[in-house]
């Protein structure tokens, strides 16, 4: 089990905010929510609270990948945001940087998932079981025997995008689970950023989009 040593900064980066909401910008490293140990109270879910109490998790990233979060700062505004991931109406849009150069410019990886239960929190593709699950991707570049991967998530399973990019041969760089250990080694962290989010408004109705463009070491 790793030491969790989240980066003290930025503390807390805020992309947007309204009264309705909050748009979030998680570094690598750092907890979505607290974890049941005191040692994993820090979070980005009580930083921000820290700040803007009240505010309520709409979502999670894993605790390795960096980007974009939204977080309802009422009870009505939760709701009516949980709704709409539940329901797929949020545009959620990463980039990856892989092992391997991927042969073809685009794809789908349709692969069903489920908890991988001695050995969570890892998942596994399971096709009697597992839960389906649906990856859309595009190459952006390949170059040295790596490869810069837009992804579109289509459902939302957890670790879905790491257990879907592991299931083609092509692991994401740095990934402490599913990457071989090359690849894992290949980077000094989980190459893996939440580039573009977008949804409606809970309470103006208006189209947001917001993004954040990953770190120079993905390039």
């Amino acid at each position: 089990m790793r030491a969790y040593r989240p980066p003290a900064e930025p503390f807390l980066s805020v992309v947007y905010e309204d009264e309705a909401l909050l748009v979030l910008d998680k570094p690598s490293g750092l907890l979505s929510v607290p974890g049941r140990d005191p040692a994993h109270r820090d979070s980005l879910a009580s930083r921000a609270q820290a700040r803007y109490p009240g505010a309520l998790t709409v979502h999670r990233l894993d605790m390795d990948t960096s980007g974009l979060v939204v977080m309802a700062r009422n009870p009505q505004a939760h709701r009516k945001l949980s709704a709409q991931f539940q329901n797929r109406q949020v545009e959620k849009v990463y980039c990856a940087k892989v092992w391997g150069e991927l042969a073809d410019n685009s794809g789908e990886i349709d692969l069903p998932l489920i908890c991988d239960w001695p050995n969570r929190p890892r998942q596994k593709v399971d096709f009697e079981l597992g839960k389906p699950s649906l990856t859309r991707w595009e190459k952006i570049s390949a170059c040295a025997g790596f490869s810069l991967v837009c992804l579109r998530p289509v459902t939302g399973r957890s670790h879905q995008l790491r257990v879907h990019l592991q299931a083609i041969d092509h692991p994401i760089l740095g990934d402490p689970f599913y990457a071989h250990p090359q690849a894992r080694t290949a980077a000094p962290r989980l190459l893996l950023h939440a580039t573009e989010l977008a949804f409606t408004h809970p309470e103006s109705g208006e189209q947001l989009r917001f993004s954040s463009a990953p770190e120079t070491q993905f390039f």
